[in-house]
């Protein structure tokens, strides 16, 4: 009896294991190529989807990943985004792509998360200094200087960045294991929430002045809006 019941245990352990993955789900067909026209589309995925006999080329490219992105701004970088609200065939696939420019002498990606992906990166252009912080409780830091050519992975959910400590321009590309792995900028997050976080909550949590706080609030809120 006891034998039967490891079984089921084991085999229901497996079951949630299986519902409760991570990644992007896998397509049960070529492609699903996303549409906004809901009319005659089959949702799947976040998306609805075309049918595939009017799939197209242009459905699966994005041009223009060449040009650099405007770094004239607070944090000196551009992210530029290939993601599924792009590129409309990439829906289910799983897989999507960015490009970063980073201003000289400082240029930063702030830390930030990824809650659906993991993110592979590597430098074509420029010296970056990057890192990853684990979770509670160790919260270690695992950092590396890249040159072009170098490749640093941040796994899926950690608090990441990467900051330019070269006098030139900085390019990188990032392949993320997911269509849509969304971002959460810790500092816009906390700091600049709409409505806005109970400033006693966020001055015992940083173990910071309220008025502190207030300045801060006050500088994201007005950057996120």
């Amino acid at each position: 009896m006891k034998g039967v019941q490891f079984l089921v245990a084991f085999v229901l352990l497996a079951l949630a294991s299986k519902l409760v993955s991570a990644s992007d789900p896998s397509p049960l067909q070529d492609f699903c190529v996303a549409i906004n026209d809901t009319k005659d589309g089959v949702f799947v995925n976040g998306k609805f989807c075309k049918d595939p006999k009017l799939a197209k080329a242009e459905d699966f490219y994005l041009s223009r990943l060449n040009i650099p992105g405007n770094t004239s701004n607070q944090v000196g970088s551009m992210v530029t985004p290939a993601n599924v609200q792009q590129i409309p065939g990439l829906n289910t696939l799983g897989i999507s792509l960015v490009r970063i420019d980073y201003a000289p002498y400082g240029g930063l990606n702030p830390p930030h998360t990824h809650p659906r992906a993991t993110e592979i990166l590597v430098v074509v252009e420029g010296t970056l200094y990057v890192g990853f912080v684990t979770s509670n409780m160790d919260n270690r830091l695992f950092t590396k200087v890249l040159h072009p050519g170098d490749v640093f992975v941040f796994p899926e959910g950690l608090v990441h960045f990467q900051f330019n400590i070269g006098h030139t321009n900085a390019v990188a590309f990032a392949a993320l294991s997911s269509q849509n792995p969304g971002v959460i900028t810790i500092a816009n997050a906390v700091f600049g929430s709409d409505p806005a976080i109970n400033p006693d909550v966020l001055a015992k949590a940083f173990q910071l002045d309220k008025n502190i706080v207030n300045q801060l609030q006050s500088r994201f809120w007005w950057d996120n809006n």
